[in-house]
């Protein structure tokens, strides 16, 4: 049987971050705390998820530190869940996620978009360097590396590819 890495074992930010939000459920839930839901009953409503899916998704969501569980009633006890800082974090991959589902359609077929909250005009979300203000779009011009952190594994991955000189004689 060939060895199995598993995913909480490799350093790759991607694997680690799919650990946390790769679940399906987990982007939907996060949706729609995004838009303002907190409650169970209506995270479930608007998901049509089961009960014990939803419990062990918000588990999860919590323990992680993107939702935050908080009583919101006493007699009996109810809890709500926010979007903690780190989880409001997440809201432009979740854009960009809906963006990319958005790309694929044609503009009368897409039922749901995104808009500017004041003016209503349509906003396409695109991801940019921070530094230069550039897209990153889907072209060559920027690539992974190794980072200071990396291990043997990740160093070999990304190390620098000889250039094959090409000579006439």
């Amino acid at each position: 049987m060939a060895n199995r890495i598993r995913l909480e074992d490799r350093e790759c930010p991607l694997s680690t971050t799919v650990q946390h939000v790769g679940e399906w459920w987990t982007l939907l839930i996060l949706h729609d705390a995004f838009d303002g839901y907190s409650r169970f009953d209506q995270f479930q409503d608007n998901l049509g998820i089961s009960s014990s899916m939803l419990t062990a998704r918000l588990k999860t969501l919590v323990a992680d530190g993107l939702l935050e569980r908080r009583p919101y009633q006493s007699n009996p006890v109810r809890y709500e869940y926010l979007l903690t800082d780190l989880g409001r974090t997440l809201r432009p991959v979740i854009l960009a996620l809906a963006a990319w589902g958005n790309s694929r359609l044609a503009p009368e077929q897409r039922s749901m978009i995104l808009v500017h909250a004041t003016t209503g005009d349509e906003v396409e979300p695109v991801v940019v360097d921070a530094g230069t203000g550039r897209r990153l779009d889907d072209s060559d011009t920027y690539v992974f590396t190794a980072g200071p952190a990396a291990g043997t594994a990740m160093r070999n991955r990304y190390a620098p590819r000889q250039a094959t000189p090409t000579h006439t004689d």
